[in-house]
């Protein structure tokens, strides 16, 4: 469970290595990036045709590890469709059909059976086939996931404020939105493609449910919890889709997760993905896509501390910055985030102040004390005797990297202080250091440390152990700087200009 303070197993010995919950102390690796993980190397030049490969295998149900949802793969392959020609472009054409369009589909993603009476209400269209393998389970599950996927427009659309799914004209037999069932099996629960641009880089598209999320496909939850947390993530794709369906796809699946705990928060299937978040992967970056693992999902908890912070309209609004209309900000993700958290402090002072607060989870999100406690990079305990601890480490952009100091043998009475020693990148690339006193009884001081323009500086605090428990430092790289317009799985599509950055910290047990 996630404590209001850290506690000294956390920090046993010199670099205890820092473990994944659900794991049995497996070692995070102490240098901050594998090749696997790689920013840069990770998504590489997706190429039309590689974007062609990756959508069928996962509409087919024989997706790959490395594979994104299927919502993103479509979003590729249909924004790469025109460079693709001959067999190559109806394979595409296929992929990207309505089920309702059936044979038009060859890959057997199409309704093999006819099209029953479609249930509409004003705003959604639920389509259906009455007979074979995409048919209900009963028949009124199709108007139950009618009225699911009208309740979640009303938390998203009506409540929460974000666009409605752009109209597709007359597709699907009527102007409303189209959302349809269809066996899609263990793998894939639901997706949402787009399907034409509208205006500037926003499009119209459509939603395929799975037509009865059945227990022998999809075990860890009942059919209706499945249903309400898919109808949520991937509605809200649909409404992405309003504002920049080019978005970086960090920010796309983050906040589709994050969205779920909106639409769904008692359960907690998002849970999941906590593994792979930087309450435990501190050192991965932030806006990293990946191929190889979900850490895009696992940062929902960003937009979680930031909407207990600030409510959840800060998300919105961030939306309404990357949006690519012009009332919109025009921005990509992070530039949207600088915009929104201008008036918090900016995005160094917050993201900084998050990737501290994320060793006590407890105290910094609704339900962060069911969250299994996370450990640091490193740790200390010094005493009267053994008075000094410096720890080094290479970061990349929004990623940190905690170290722990605890008060040992002859450390008590008022007059003993720790005396930490920062040093860092110059300050141009927005290096942040954060000091946390977590004290006996549970509660919290923080303090940044001020850093000169060569990223140095120093903080004495408390350290008397009979109030205090424990001191932590969060080192981190709050460098946006990227040259943008590339290949890679981080923001922008670009190259980070500031990665593997030089930090240190030196804590020394001195008299007050």
């Amino acid at each position: 469970m996630g404590g209001a303070a850290l506690s000294a197993p956390a920090v046993a010995a010199d670099q205890d290595q820092p473990t994944v919950p659900g794991t049995t102390g497996a070692p995070i690796p102490s240098e901050p990036l594998q090749v696997s993980d790689d920013p840069v190397r990770d998504l590489g030049k997706l190429s039309a045709s590689d974007a062609l490969a990756v959508a069928r295998r996962v509409t087919s149900g024989s997706a790959l590890p490395r594979d994104p949802s299927a919502t993103l793969a479509l979003r590729d392959l249909w924004l790469k469709r025109t460079q693709l020609r001959g067999t190559e472009r109806r394979q595409a054409d296929g992929l990207l059909a309505r089920p309702s369009d059936g044979v038009a589909d060859q890959y057997g993603f199409g309704y093999t059976a006819p099209e029953a009476a479609p249930l509409c209400n004003a705003r959604l269209c639920l389509h259906y086939v009455n007979t074979g393998t995409d048919a209900p389970p009963s028949a009124e599950w199709p108007a139950h996931n009618l009225a699911v996927m009208d309740s979640v427009w009303t938390a998203i659309v009506d409540q929460l404020g974000y666009r409605a799914p752009l109209t597709d004209g007359a597709k699907g037999g009527s102007p409303q939105f189209d959302v349809y069932l269809k066996d899609l099996g263990g793998d894939l629960y639901g997706l949402c493609a787009p399907e034409k641009r509208v205006k500037k880089r926003t499009g119209s598209g459509f939603c395929v449910l799975d037509n009865d999320f059945a227990t022998a496909q999809f075990p860890n939850a009942t059919p209706d919890d499945n249903l309400v947390v898919t109808a949520g993530h991937e509605f809200f794709h649909a409404v992405q889709f309003a504002y920049d369906y080019a978005e970086d796809p960090w920010m796309m699946e983050s906040t589709a997760t994050w969205m779920e705990e909106r639409i769904a928060t008692t359960v907690n299937d998002n849970r999941q993905y906590l593994s792979l978040s930087q309450i435990y992967r501190p050192y991965l970056p932030l806006d990293f896509f990946s191929r190889t693992g979900g850490y895009q999902y696992g940062n929902w908890v960003f937009w979680e501390y930031l909407s207990t912070k600030y409510g959840t309209d800060i998300v919105k609004k961030a939306w309404d910055q990357a949006g690519s209309l012009k009332k919109d900000g025009g921005k990509y993700s992070i530039t949207a985030l600088q915009k929104v958290l201008k008036s918090k402090g900016g995005l160094t002072k917050v993201y900084s102040t998050y990737a501290a607060g994320n060793l006590t989870p407890a105290a910094n999100f609704p339900e962060g004390a069911e969250y299994v406690f996370p450990k640091v990079r490193g740790g200390k305990e010094l005493s009267k005797r053994k008075r000094s601890k410096r720890f080094g480490v290479k970061i990349d952009h929004l990623a940190s990297a905690s170290y722990v100091y605890l008060p040992g043998n002859g450390l008590d009475g008022r007059k003993w202080k720790l005396s930490l020693g920062v040093t860092g990148p110059v300050k141009r690339t927005s290096p942040a250091a954060v000091v946390v006193v977590h004290m006996g009884d549970g509660s919290r001081q923080t303090k940044r440390v001020k850093l000169n323009k060569r990223g140095d500086g120093r903080i004495k605090v408390s350290f008397d152990n009979r109030s205090v428990s424990a001191v932590s430092v969060t080192l981190v790289n709050g460098s946006t700087r990227y040259k943008c317009g590339g290949s890679s799985a981080v923001a922008c599509g670009g190259r980070p200009l500031d990665d593997n950055a030089r930090f240190a910290v030196k804590g020394r047990v001195v008299k007050g």
